[in-house]
C-alpha cells in the first residue's frame, strides 16, 4: 500500500495529522473517540515526516487527555498490517469500555512507568497527604528485656525463640494459574517456557474475546495473525497448571490483567 493510500484511509476515518512527534520522526494522526470523553484514538502512521516514505507498520492505541492536557496511554499500542488498519481501529475503540475508571474523579486509569495502575488525573496527590496525616499512629514503647523475662522464656518452650521450627511437608500441591479474561477483551498470546515468557506475539497476533463459559473456556475471534503459529495452537482457557514446562497463554491488551495462583 502506498503512502497516498494509507493517508487516504486515515482521512476517510476522520484522522488529522499532528505537527510534531515527540518520540520519533513518523507522522502521528489522532481523532476523538466516538463515545468516550477525553479519550483520543491515536495512530502512528509509520510514514516518515522527513522523507515521506513508509518506514514501518501502523500502530493504534487509545490515550486519555488529563486535566493538565497530558496524554496518558490507556491501551497497549497494536501494530497491524495495512489491510487490518480499519478493523484494528474499531477493536481499540471497543476496548475503551474495559479500561478501569478512577473511583474518585472518574478519569481513566493507566499503567505508570513504575508498573502501577493509577489515575490519569493523578487525583491522589490532592488527598494523599491529608489521609496520611489522619492515619498516623503513635509508636508503642518497646518493653525492656530483664533477667526475669529471660528465665520465664526458658521455662516456657512455647515462648522460647530458640525452639526448633516444625518441619513443613515436602510434598507440594499442584497450583492452578488463572487470569480474569472477559468478553470484549482485546488479546494476543505469549509463549511460556519453565514459567518464563520467551515469546510475546504482540503486534503479530490479535483477537477479540467473544465468550467465556463457566468452566473457563475462552472463545476468540482472531482478527489478525502474521506469525507462524496455527489457530489450533492458540490458547482456549483462562487457566493452566503451574507444572507445565511449555504453555501458550492469553495476554490481555485492552486493560491490565495478571496471571496469578487461584485462591
Amino acid at each position: 500500500m502506498t503512502v497516498v493510500q494509507r493517508k487516504a484511509i486515515l482521512k476517510a476515518e476522520g484522522f488529522f495529522p499532528h505537527k510534531k512527534n515527540a518520540k520519533g520522526t513518523s507522522i502521528i494522526y489522532s481523532r476523538k473517540h466516538p463515545s468516550a470523553k477525553f479519550v483520543r484514538v491515536v495512530v502512528d502512521s509509520g510514514i516518515d515526516s522527513k522523507t515521506g516514505k513508509i518506514v514501518g507498520k501502523v500502530g493504534v492505541k487509545l490515550c486519555y487527555v488529563n486535566r493538565q492536557k497530558s496524554w496518558r496511554e490507556i491501551t497497549t499500542e497494536i501494530f497491524t498490517t495495512n489491510t487490518g488498519l480499519v478493523k484494528t481501529i474499531k477493536a481499540q475503540e471497543a476496548a475503551e469500555k474495559f479500561v478501569k475508571n478512577c473511583k474518585h474523579c472518574k478519569a481513566k486509569k493507566f499503567t505508570a512507568k513504575s508498573g502501577n495502575v493509577v489515575c490519569a488525573n493523578a487525583c491522589w496527590t490532592a488527598w494523599a497527604g491529608k489521609k496520611k496525616a489522619a492515619t498516623t499512629k503513635k509508636k508503642k514503647p518497646q518493653k525492656k528485656i530483664t533477667a526475669s523475662t529471660v528465665k520465664k522464656a526458658a521455662r516456657n518452650p512455647q515462648r522460647n525463640p530458640q525452639r526448633k521450627p516444625q518441619k513443613k511437608s515436602s510434598q507440594k500441591k499442584l497450583q492452578k494459574i488463572v487470569a480474569e479474561i472477559l468478553p470484549g477483551d482485546l488479546v494476543t498470546v505469549e509463549l511460556l517456557k519453565l514459567r518464563k515468557v520467551t515469546t510475546d506475539y504482540t503486534g503479530s497476533v490479535l483477537g477479540i474475546v467473544t465468550k467465556v463459559d463457566q468452566f473457563g473456556k475462552v472463545s476468540v475471534d482472531w482478527t489478525a495473525n502474521t506469525s507462524n503459529i496455527h489457530e489450533w495452537e492458540m490458547p482456549f482457557t483462562n487457566h493452566y497448571a503451574d507444572d507445565c514446562r511449555e504453555i501458550m497463554r492469553f495476554k490481555v491488551l485492552s486493560r491490565p490483567v495478571e496471571w496469578a495462583k487461584a485462591v
